[in-house]
């Protein structure tokens, strides 16, 4: 009997010791980690580099163990694996522990060595299943790592790898988390209590009530573990107490301006080649060009200068841009949990009167000066089709600041036919309005009033390119990125000179006038400054676009569905009414403290307005004799004085005597639409919904790509 009992135990044991071995054999250590287990997030900066905009993937800062205080070593092996320093990788007792709990169905019991856990969390092929090939596949690799690799590189793997709560993984991140504080600042009770946070990290992240006394009980349990491996005396133990921990920051909400910032940024990063995984999981540190008190100071004047009872459908755009460096430094895009579609980059609605400085731009890039005389009369007859202005004032034979100042549209469109709409199609897309944006708009008369699409950043960026005399810099929203490796890539766009330096200086001093004593004295800041106001028929979108020497923003108001920009108490807006606020009281603000800076002075003007150098045809085509046809009621820029309360009811006069109080000065009144249905040589919108190419895209706005020199581009999360 006693024979076949040491008969058989001998056999189990050499069966043990053969299974073993082939568990040894066919269980080699892996080759890779998890992706989780050294995943660093990245954080994403304002301009200044140091002021955290969000922080982006796993929360988690590698550090090595030489960092790490004894202390708060000695503080985890106290609370998860006393013999760390003594056992061969695996607990015998804990593993008993886990498998009887397996094998009796009851869930799985700690009993885990350090060397165990990290095995588990940090190797690829180890799942999170409870079953007893997986614990014998944990149990094998923990003892070839123990005998391959040392204590202190186990010990600092895991320290790195562990989740402690609150969404941080590592102990560097557990202490900016629960402490406010570098891990190497740690005190014993706060090393303590991240030792004991690791048992049950959501239940002690924030403790309060009955989980707050469990807390307390397994902190001081980990206190007395500490006096029991000898890492503190009885005497220290009993003078620590309970630490306060740092008031939980909450995760970044995507309301407001967040929810897009991030988005442009991952995009324009997504162009740069680097992958949704590289800034999650890359360890990025990315700084933008968003200027933390510029975003601030444009939500404040939309939000300060709309009144209360502006519509929920009526949306509003700004986009600041430096003209030094196409930086994108400011944006109002809406209210992020409101569109998915923001108003200053994916929105892009037509651009009204703004765009005819582009019409002027090439007038003088041709040849022209600001003395050349257009015909200012209306109706001005093409074909069988009539372009009148506002009111249907005629103004004659004007030159082109006068023509500019007031907004002339028969001006502007006479302007286009004498220098060609291919032209004036080359100016725009030069300064960044994309083709596909153009193509269906460029042949048609009425071009140069603004028929075609675009947005706010880009009408931004346009506006800079006179402010930096000429010099075109395509806007963006990344300025670097450091990697992990600690190299830096640095992102700028470079500067063309796409419109001759004379050029910018006379479309600039046309523009000054606008503000001076035309239809933007609403947008007057005290200092030089040029712009242009902008609306489309029946003010489907209105406009008010300008520029300082050291900053260009574009302001737009629209509405998806295309019917009238209304506002109880203004009626259907202007572009020289609120947006020209808007304007105002963003460039007042954030100017402030800035120094007052000059514009180069006009290149054909001396100071006497009979000094140009008039060129170009004097008199009109037997086409454009002026009638008086009545007009058709029109949308054009209205000046509004520029102390005005926004309160006040419109009825705005063209800031020169031009006309009376209600007059509209010049006007954006595009052409009256034929009754035989053409497209194109009507209103840039006029809400009938048969709009042809003057219509707006997509319902409301372009979802295209439509952002100059960047391929592939998306709407948000995008452009």
């Amino acid at each position: 009997m006693l024979r076949t009992l040491l008969l058989t135990a001998g056999v189990g044991i050499c069966a043990f010791i053969v299974c073993f071995g082939v568990l040894w054999a066919l269980t080699p250590i892996p080759g890779t980690t998890q992706e989780l287990a050294t995943a660093q997030g990245s954080v994403i900066y304002y301009r200044d580099g140091k002021t955290v905009l969000a922080r982006q993937g796993v929360n988690r800062k590698i550090v090595p163990l030489s960092r790490v205080p004894h202390v708060v070593r000695n503080a985890v092996i106290a609370a998860e694996n006393r013999t760390f320093y003594q056992d061969q990788g695996i607990s015998l007792s804990g593993m008993a522990r886990s498998v009887w709990s397996t094998l009796t169905g009851r869930q799985l019991q700690g009993g885990s060595t350090i060397t165990q856990q990290m095995v588990r969390n940090y190797y690829s092929g180890l799942s999170q299943e409870r079953s007893i090939s997986r614990k014998l596949k944990e149990i094998m690799i923990a003892l070839k790592v123990d005998r391959s690799k040392s204590k202190d590189w186990i010990l600092e793997q895991y320290l790195n790898t562990i989740y402690y709560g609150r969404g941080a993984y590592g102990i560097q991140a557990a202490s900016e988390a629960y402490f406010a504080k570098d891990v190497k600042d740690l005190t014993p009770a706060e090393a303590a209590y991240l030792a004991a946070v690791i048992q049950q990290p959501s239940r002690f992240a924030n403790p309060t009530g009955t989980d707050l006394e469990a807390a307390k009980a397994r902190w001081r349990a980990v206190v007395n573990g500490m006096v029991e491996i000898g890492a503190l005396t009885r005497e220290e133990a009993d003078r620590l107490t309970f630490p306060t921990l740092a008031k939980r920051k909450p995760s970044l909400s995507l309301g407001g301006q967040d929810g897009y910032m991030l988005a442009l940024v991952r995009s324009e990063l997504n162009r740069h080649g680097y992958t949704d995984e590289d800034i999650d999981r890359g360890n990025l540190k990315i700084i933008t060009t968003f200027d933390k008190r510029l975003m601030r100071l444009a939500r404040e004047a939309v939000e300060e200068v709309l009144p209360e009872n502006t519509p929920k459908k009526v949306r509003t755009g700004l986009a600041a841009v430096d003209p030094a460096t196409g930086e994108v430094v400011a944006f109002y895009g809406g209210r992020y949990e409101s569109y998915q579609y923001d108003n200053a980059f994916s929105a892009k609605v037509q651009a009204g009167s703004t765009f005819k400085p582009y019409a002027l731009a090439a007038a003088l890039e041709e040849g022209y000066g600001l003395a050349t005389w257009v015909n200012g009369n209306s109706p001005l007859r093409i074909g069988s089709d009539r372009i009148p202005n506002a009111g249907g004032k005629s103004y004659g034979m004007i030159n082109l600041i006068e023509a500019t100042r007031l907004s002339v549209n028969t001006a502007f469109v006479e302007l286009g036919r004498m220098v060609g709409l291919d032209k004036v199609a080359a100016v725009a897309e030069a300064v960044g309005i994309p083709a596909e944006q153009l193509a269906a708009q460029r042949p048609y008369p009425t071009f140069p009033l603004g028929t075609a699409s675009v947005s706010a950043v880009q009408q931004a960026a346009g506006y800079a390119t006179f402010a930096a005399e000429g010099v075109y810099h395509a806007p963006h929203v990344v300025r670097s990125v450091v990697d992990a490796n600690g190299v830096t890539r640095t992102f700028s766009s470079p500067g063309r000179q796409v419109l001759r330096k004379e050029t910018a200086a006379d479309v600039t001093y046309a523009l000054e006038q606008v503000i001076n004593s035309g239809t933007g004295t609403a947008a007057r800041i005290g200092r030089p400054a040029a712009g242009k106001t902008g609306t489309t028929d029946e003010s489907a979108a209105v406009w008010f676009a300008g520029y300082v020497p050291q900053l260009s923003v574009a302001v737009n108001m629209f509405r998806d569905d295309n019917k009238p920009v209304e506002i109880p108490g203004y009626g259907e807006l202007y572009g020289g009414t609120l947006p020209a606020q808007i304007w105002r009281h963003f460039m007042s603000a954030a100017l402030e403290g800035e120094p007052v800076k000059e514009f180069p002075p006009p290149v054909t003007w001396n100071g006497h307005w009979g000094s140009y150098a008039t060129t170009g045809p004097r008199e009109p085509e037997a086409t454009e004799e002026p009638t008086d046809a009545a007009p058709t009621p029109g949308t054009e820029d209205r000046a509004r004085d520029a102390g005005a309360d926004r309160s006040e009811p419109r009825g705005e006069t063209g800031g020169d005597g031009a006309g009376d109080e209600g007059d509209r000065p010049g006007g954006e009144q595009p052409a009256e639409r034929p009754g035989d249905g053409r497209p194109g040589e009507g209103r840039p919108d006029d809400g009938s919904g048969d709009r042809g190419p003057g219509g707006r895209d997509g319902g409301g706005f372009d979802r295209g790509d439509g952002w100059p020199g960047l391929d592939d581009m998306e709407p948000v999360p995008g452009w």
